[in-house]
């Protein structure tokens, strides 16, 4: 599973780092507050561990902004905050579990992938189908259609459409395309990402005269909608 760990601390961070890669996690460790928020809503994780108290942005306010921009990610709280009134202030503003410190390295690493377990079933299993607006997408048999009209879109072109779909509401800058859609890292002398895009809305917008994927200058792409 892919899990974002927020802790300022650098020795319990690189612990609880080292020990979720250890289990099989990949883990994008930051310390700053704003710096997680950024990438909670950004990118897509299976899990997120948030200490309570770091610099700039607390991990609670961190928690009420992700879950207000609809990021439902499972949120596991890691905080020396202990008292009963504190885990459940965590707890209604959206965290899905609370271990306080200290803690075994073992039951966090438990404790994440049970929250990853019970995330995952549902998405992967139910979606066979995607519709925000007037356009769905059928990934079983790879069509996609807008306000009923069937879009003829080629398969880069519909896997970069999926992608934007499946992150509905949330950013996806030009590297985070490039890994979903063509496996690639970071490559700065490639413009396939924007070639396709201009394709693909040419196909999805042109005919019908509006916007559907909205372009947000020097940060990506994203598609809001119902």
């Amino acid at each position: 599973m892919k899990v974002m760990v927020l802790e300022d601390d650098a020795e319990i961070g690189a612990w609880v780092r080292d020990g979720l890669s250890r289990a099989g996690h990949t883990v994008d460790w930051v310390t700053d507050g704003k710096d997680a928020l950024v990438a909670a809503t950004t990118r897509e994780f299976d899990v997120l561990v948030l200490d309570r108290m770091v610099p700039s942005l607390d991990g609670l306010s961190v928690l009420k902004s992700i879950r207000a921009a609809k990021v439902q990610t499972p949120v596991l709280f890691l905080t020396a905050l202990s008292e009963i009134d504190d885990r459940v202030e965590g707890l209604q503003a959206g965290a899905d579990d609370y271990l306080s410190k200290p803690f075994a390295l073992t039951e966090l690493e438990a404790r994440v992938s049970v929250l990853g377990r019970r995330a995952s079933p549902s998405q992967s299993a139910e979606v066979t189908k995607l519709t925000i607006g007037d356009v769905t997408l059928d990934l079983l048999r790879q069509t996609c259609t807008r306000q009923g009209r069937a879009i003829d879109l080629n398969g880069k072109e519909f896997r970069l459409l999926e992608a934007l779909m499946r992150a509905k509401g949330r950013i996806q800058t030009r590297n985070m395309l490039l890994e979903k859609v063509w496996d690639m890292n970071f490559d700065p002398t490639t413009s396939v990402v924007e070639t396709h895009m201009s394709r693909l809305r040419a196909k999805l917008e042109k005919p019908f005269g509006d916007t559907v994927i909205r372009t947000i200058r020097g940060a990506g792409y994203v598609i809001e909608g119902h």
